[in-house]
């Protein structure tokens, strides 16, 4: 009987640590970056478009951007010293993590949100040694409330990139936009491996090409060549506002549920095993660490890339030196200038588009997330959910709910993510403990304590 690739590859800690032959590495190392080049792409342009830089801004941000994450990729690869888990890591800017740098930036101006990055990377370096008692506080349930409100949010802000600040769409946009939606779906359906996971850069080319050759939109790259650095502190100085960073401050704190399952599957997926309080700070450090260089270069949170994962999976192939030649090849582009001014010539409804796809897709991830969760009608999970839920969505349905608040209520209450989040967490911790309490006084044959109403269950915490 014949085994897949994964099958046959060997099942040792050794494989991870395996020299790859530089003409096999080349093209294993461009596989890797083809599987997650479309995610920085699409949210520089997001970034660009919601706050309207120019395309030089947008180009020396894309640069950044693709440094940052070739950098990323080395040192997770690589390690030095306790940073980095010296795994088959692959990093990116986290599509959650720049919807709420957008809501800070639309809200306090982007040197609030520059500072907000730097805030939360510093946070989460300073948690890391009360690693193992933050992350009790994220279970599936909270996390599946926080990354499907977040979803829900950017596809408001992405749909925005179609219809201009106003809401008011013009048709041609709009149609620009839906032909590169129905170009990624397209690709997806249709292309098979990795060039799959490619979809939604190919449906940003395609959308493009729409746009050039019907007249729906128009295609004016940046001036430029060569090789150059990025711009440094792009936005101006950082401010510090620690209220109104509290949604990214927040977010920080879940990724270590998200750093924790990926770091898990990993290490499983190259025949390590799993040291979660040993590498999970490591990757986490490297997480912060890049994240704040990229608050010094205009971007958001730097989270590690679970597509590369699944690479490794198809292809059997564990090095971790091949994901450190994906970093190389992501520095070589973030220095070639001519690439990222060409792409960010890209027109607004394209990005648009594309940013559609990848945010619904983020919704639907937190939907996953939830289904991981108990909530069946016995326990509270479905209560907690509900509620959570609830007050994520006001601020959403109802923009001017919290408006005769003050400052610091609004920008808690007024964020979607941040209270929802928190009012899951809450309700966890709270109908948690009184589920087990209830749970306790239930005797062994079946009968509850006097004052104890029959029916109620133990909860989900």
């Amino acid at each position: 009987m014949t085994t897949t690739p994964v099958e046959d590859a060997p099942r040792s800690a050794e494989a991870v640590d395996a020299r790859v032959p530089a003409r096999r590495l080349v093209p294993l190392a461009a596989q890797h970056v083809l599987a997650m080049i479309a995610a920085p792409v699409s949210t520089v342009f997001l970034v660009a478009g919601t706050l309207r830089m120019p395309p030089d801004a947008t180009a020396s941000l894309l640069s950044a951007v693709l440094l940052l994450c070739g950098a990323g990729a080395l040192l997770q690869s690589l390690g030095v010293w306790r940073i980095g888990g010296r795994l088959p890591f692959v990093m990116l800017p986290g599509g959650a993590a720049t919807a709420l740098f957008l809501q800070i930036a639309q809200e306090h101006g982007a040197p609030t949100a520059a500072g907000a990055v730097l805030l939360a990377a510093g946070l989460l370096l300073a948690v890391l040694p009360l690693y193992a008692r933050v992350v009790r506080f994220f279970p599936p349930l909270v996390m599946g409330v926080t990354v499907l409100l977040i979803g829900i949010a950017m596809i408001r802000v992405a749909a925005r990139l179609v219809t201009g600040p106003d809401g008011t769409g013009e048709p041609r946009a709009v149609l620009l936009a839906a032909l590169t939606v129905a170009a990624t779906v397209a690709a997806y359906v249709l292309l098979r491996g990795v060039w799959r996971q490619t979809s939604v850069l190919l449906g940003m080319a395609a959308g493009t090409a729409l746009a050039v050759t019907t007249g729906l939109g128009a295609f004016a790259p940046a001036v430029g060549s060569g090789f150059a650095l990025p711009a440094f502190l792009p936005f101006g100085t950082p401010r510090f506002d620690p209220v109104a960073a509290l949604p990214l401050l927040v977010f920080s704190l879940t990724t270590l549920a998200e750093i924790t399952g990926q770091t898990v599957l990993n290490s499983e997926t190259v025949g390590r095993t799993p040291a979660p309080e040993r590498d999970v700070p490591r990757v986490a450090r490297a997480d912060a660490l890049v994240s704040l260089a990229g608050g010094l270069f205009g971007t958001s949170l730097m989270v590690t890339s679970a597509e590369n994962i699944g690479i490794g999976r198809l292809t059997g192939v564990r090095s971790r030196f091949v994901t450190a030649g994906s970093g190389v090849l992501l520095v070589v582009l973030g220095l070639a200038t001519p690439v990222s001014r060409i792409l960010a010539g890209i027109p607004e409804a394209v990005v648009g588009g594309s940013a559609l796809v990848v945010y619904a897709v983020i919704a639907v991830m937190g939907v996953e997330m939830l289904r991981r969760a108990d909530l069946s009608g016995t326990g509270t999970g479905s209560l907690t959910a509900a509620l959570a839920l609830t007050v994520g969505l006001l601020p959403l349905l109802s923009p001017d709910l919290y408006a005769g608040f003050p400052g610091w209520a609004r920008t808690i209450l007024g964020s979607g993510v941040v209270a929802g989040t928190l009012t899951a967490v809450l309700l966890t911790a709270l109908l948690g403990r009184l589920g087990r309490r209830t749970h306790a006084a239930v005797r062994e044959d079946g009968r509850t304590e006097p004052g104890v109403p029959p029916g109620t269950g133990s909860g989900d915490a």
